[in-house]
C-alpha cells in the first residue's frame, strides 16, 4: 500500500479545501483496519465528497503490516498541520502486549490539532495508552474489551457496540466495524443520501447502528457443554419462529423447567426465554434489512406481536423497528 493507492481520491474542487483523513500506521498494523475505512472515504469522493487520505508513521519511515506487506507513508505524525479526521488502526499485538510508550506518544501528536479522533478495533489500546480515553465511553473488539477496561479503569467500555462516540472521540469494534464507523463519519459530513450511494457501491450495510451487537446471539460466548442444552439451543436457532415456551422446551428434554433454567444460567449466563428472544431479535433485524415491514418481521421471527418486537428494540437499541429500518437497513434501490 502506498499514498498513491490510498490517496486515489478526487482532487479538491476550485476554491475548496479537501477534508484530510490522516491514518496512523506502524509495524504490525492490521491492514484491513487501514484499507477498509480508507476505501469508504475514497469511494465517497466518487459521489461528490472531497477526502484526501494521508498515511503517517511515527518517524515518516515506511512500516510493515500484519500481513508482511510494506506500507508506504507520506510523512511523519508531525507533517500534517491539522487533520480533519485522524484514524488509529489496531493490531493483533494489542492487547497481548503493552503499547510501547514511544508509539503512544507518537499517536498522540496529531490529536491536539485533529477535528475528530477515531480508533479501529484494538487501536483503542493506543488511544487509551495515550490517555485519550480517560473518563470516556469506548469500545473495541469484544474479545479484548475486558483487557481494555483493565488497562483504562476510568474508561466505560461497551463490549457489545459496533462503535461508540464520546464527543469528538470515536472507537469501533473489530475489523469490519471500521467500515461502519467510516460510513457514519461520511454521513456526518455529507448526509445519508451520499452515504447510501457509497454503501450501495461497496455492497455493504448503509451502516449498522453504533449500539448494534457485534455478533449474533448464537455466537456469543462458547457453545453449551452439555449435549442436552446443545439440543435445545440448536432447536431454537434452527426454528426460532416456533413455539418455545419454557414448558415446551423442558418437555423436549424431559426435564423440569427449574432444571432447564439452571442449565441456561450455568452454561450461558442467561434464561431460556431471553435466549429465544435474542435469537428472534437477530432474525427480525435480518427481515427488516431485507425490506419486510416491522409487523411482517415480528411475525416471521416468531414474536407474538409487533408490540413485543418494539419493546425488545427499545430495550436493546433504544429505537423502534421502523426507525432502525430507515437508518440502518441494507441500502436498496
Amino acid at each position: 500500500m502506498s499514498p498513491s493507492s490510498a490517496d486515489s481520491t478526487a482532487p479538491a474542487g476550485p476554491g475548496s479545501a479537501a477534508h484530510v483523513v490522516a491514518i496512523f500506521v506502524y509495524d504490525g498494523v492490521t491492514l484491513l483496519d487501514v484499507a477498509g475505512p480508507a476505501e469508504v472515504f475514497k469511494e465517497a469522493n466518487r459521489f461528490g465528497a472531497d477526502y484526501r487520505i494521508v498515511l503517517l508513521s511515527a518517524t515518516g519511515e515506511n512500516v510493515t503490516s500484519n500481513l508482511g506487506f510494506g506500507v508506504t507513508v507520506e510523512g511523519s505524525v508531525c507533517s500534517v498541520p491539522a487533520p480533519d479526521t485522524y484514524l488509529v488502526p489496531g493490531s493483533s499485538l494489542f492487547p497481548r502486549t503493552p503499547v510501547p510508550r514511544e508509539l503512544a506518544e507518537a499517536a498522540l501528536v496529531p490529536t491536539a490539532r485533529a477535528g475528530r479522533v477515531a480508533s479501529i478495533c484494538t487501536g483503542a489500546f493506543i488511544l487509551a495508552a495515550a490517555g485519550l480515553l480517560d473518563g470516556k465511553r469506548a469500545t473495541t473488539h469484544w474479545k479484548a474489551a475486558h483487557e481494555l477496561a483493565h488497562r483504562c479503569p476510568t474508561c466505560r467500555v461497551e463490549p457489545d457496540a459496533i462503535y461508540v462516540r464520546d464527543g469528538t472521540t470515536y472507537t469501533s469494534a473489530g475489523v469490519t466495524a471500521g467500515i461502519d464507523l467510516a460510513l457514519a463519519l461520511v454521513e456526518e459530513d455529507h448526509g445519508p443520501d451520499l452515504t447510501r450511494d457509497v454503501a450501495r457501491s461497496l455492497v455493504v450495510y448503509l451502516q449498522r447502528s453504533g449500539g448494534q451487537s457485534q455478533f449474533s446471539a448464537p455466537l456469543q460466548g462458547p457453545p453449551p457443554r452439555s449435549p442436552a442444552l446443545r439440543t435445545i439451543t440448536d432447536l431454537v436457532t434452527a426454528n426460532p419462529e416456533a413455539r418455545h415456551s419454557l414448558g415446551d422446551l423442558a418437555k423436549h428434554l424431559n426435564v423440569s423447567t427449574r432444571q432447564l433454567t439452571r442449565l441456561f444460567h450455568d452454561e450461558l449466563s442467561t434464561t431460556p426465554s431471553r435466549y429465544v428472544e435474542d435469537i428472534r431479535f437477530d432474525l427480525a433485524r435480518a427481515f427488516l434489512d431485507q425490506g419486510h415491514t416491522a409487523t411482517q418481521a415480528a411475525t416471521l421471527a416468531g414474536f407474538p406481536s409487533y408490540e413485543a418486537l418494539r419493546r425488545v428494540f427499545a430495550r436493546k437499541l433504544s429505537i423502534s423497528p421502523a426507525a432502525y429500518q430507515r437508518r440502518f437497513s441494507t441500502a436498496r434501490r
